[in-house]
């Protein structure tokens, strides 16, 4: 098994994306490339990332899973620069992680027991869909977070809304269909906790598609050149 990947800050960004929300998760190497579907400790979000085969240079696998903390890939993903190469290379309970570039480096990272069990991509009917530019999606949230913990997403005829209103304070950011492409009718709050993670995948993806229904859950989904990253989470159903 190896697998060797020319640019590893697509990688790199991922994994610290990933490891806000989950820590030990289970890295499938399958045919068609990397992946993870994982769901929080507290089982309020799952993380959807994949890396297909045509990212990697060298890409020899044959079904392996790889159980890692993300905390500790993590750490070592970012010692390579923008001009190193990455390899992995399975030895037995072990990662070996060779970073090249004018010096060799050398990192193994122990493979570990993930107790989660396997998760599927849930198959979620919605009545909403936006897709906008990720950077003014990430300053709504952003804004929203400054007057309270939830956030509403509003659709509606040639209008999205994102309204955050805490006890005093309130934050709304509006945007026409001549900005963003709107689809159907819905309104649906969640937790800005989780939003603030996940709005990070603007690091690897200039756009974002929304999806969403009434008081149902949410998903993200952040499309990278070479990879995808999504996120679903759980409503917050509230009594206003």
């Amino acid at each position: 098994m190896i697998l060797k990947l020319d640019r590893p800050k697509l990688l790199s960004d991922a994994i610290a994306i990933i490891s806000e929300v989950v820590n030990d998760v289970r890295i499938k190497l399958l045919d068609d490339g990397m992946s993870i579907v994982a769901v929080d400790p507290a089982n309020v979000a799952l993380v959807i990332f994949k890396l297909p085969k045509e990212t990697f240079s060298q890409y020899e696998a044959g079904n392996e899973v790889w159980g890692v903390n993300l905390d500790d890939l993590k750490k070592i993903l970012k010692r390579a620069s923008t001009s190193s190469c990455v390899v992995f290379e399975q030895e037995d309970n072990q990662l070996k992680i060779s970073i090249f570039d004018k010096v060799k480096r050398v990192f193994t990272l122990a493979l570990i027991e993930v107790e989660s069990e396997d998760k599927d991509v849930p198959d979620l009917q919605f009545g909403c869909k936006v897709e906008m530019d990720s950077v003014s999606f990430s300053q709504s949230i952003e804004d929203a977070k400054i007057v309270a913990d939830s956030v509403a997403f509003t659709a509606g005829e040639g209008f999205f809304m994102v309204e955050g209103n805490g006890s005093l304070n309130s934050a709304r950011a509006e945007f026409s269909g001549d900005e963003v492409k709107i689809e159907g009718i819905g309104r649906s709050k969640y937790s800005l906790e989780y939003l603030m993670k996940f709005i990070k995948g603007a690091k690897i993806s200039d756009n974002v598609v929304v999806n969403f229904s009434d008081d149902y859950p949410l998903r993200l989904d952040f499309p990278g050149e070479k990879m995808g990253l999504g996120f679903v989470l759980a409503p917050r159903v509230e009594n206003d």
